[in-house]
């Protein structure tokens, strides 16, 4: 994936995108996504009418940059709607996925709680909302609302196990192992069985644990073809873990 051109094109900051709601379906689109939000789920009401009067709602094409590497932490961010990627351009160009965001998720806690630059850029994988919380606000809650600094201290140790976890997976040498690996991190327990909700494109994956589509195409299509995994709409249904888990291990 190539974001240099896409980064000269978008806005640099994010307060000010090409698109943004009018202001009363602004806060339609807060009223219903708000309480979505597992940081902002036990807000009391009179934090919930706060928060709604200083967030901005943004929307972003396909492909758009919502956050460049490099640009200052001056809120935080919440994805209302849609798909977004988070990754980080190496010094000769290369975009290497870092994870995936899906709706209720939130992103530049890192540089607003430093005070620092953004480590990543983060790209709209479809066409998104994005909720924007000055800082001020964000830090007001993280230091005065026990609900929200709970869940973000929570929110921070998973992610540096996830990181951890993640660190390994690029570290296997077999590449149809690390995908393997990569699904068994991706997936989750869901009503219906096992599955990675929101299955990023095959080229998005490749990025991600370094290797081709190509590659990763032929690795999935021959765990469809021995019953391991089976394509839904935008999900991979696990229909068989422990054999996912055993191609893991193996």
């Amino acid at each position: 994936m190539n974001t240099g051109s896409k980064e000269q094109q978008a806005p640099k900051d994010p307060a000010v995108p090409a698109s943004a709601p009018a202001p009363d379906e602004q806060q339609r689109l807060i009223h219903i996504h708000l309480r979505q939000i597992p940081l902002l789920s036990e807000l009391t009401d009179e934090e919930v009418l706060k928060v709604k009067t200083e967030m901005r709602v943004r929307r972003y094409g396909k492909r758009e940059v919502v956050l460049h590497k490099g640009g200052s932490g001056d809120g935080l961010l919440f994805l209302l709607k849609g798909q977004l990627q988070v990754i980080d351009v190496t010094e000769d160009g290369r975009a290497i996925g870092l994870r995936m965001l899906a709706p209720g998720d939130f992103f530049g806690e890192i540089a607003l709680i430093n005070n620092s630059t953004r480590s990543a850029s983060v790209v709209a994988m479809t066409e998104v909302l994005v909720g924007f919380l000055p800082a001020p606000v964000a830090m007001h809650l993280f230091s005065h609302v026990p609900s929200v600094a709970k869940q973000m201290l929570r929110h921070l140790a998973q992610k540096i196990q996830r990181d951890s976890e993640f660190r390994s997976l690029l570290s296997i040498n077999n590449t149809a192992k690390r995908i393997y690996t990569y699904l068994t991190l991706m997936q989750e327990k869901a009503p219906d069985g096992t599955v990675v909700e929101n299955l990023p494109t095959h080229q998005d994956i490749a990025n991600m644990i370094n290797t081709s589509r190509e590659t990763v195409t032929r690795a999935l299509l021959a765990l469809a073809q021995r019953g391991i995994v089976r394509k839904d709409s935008n999900r991979l249904v696990i229909v068989d873990p422990e054999g996912l888990k055993k191609l893991v291990q193996s």
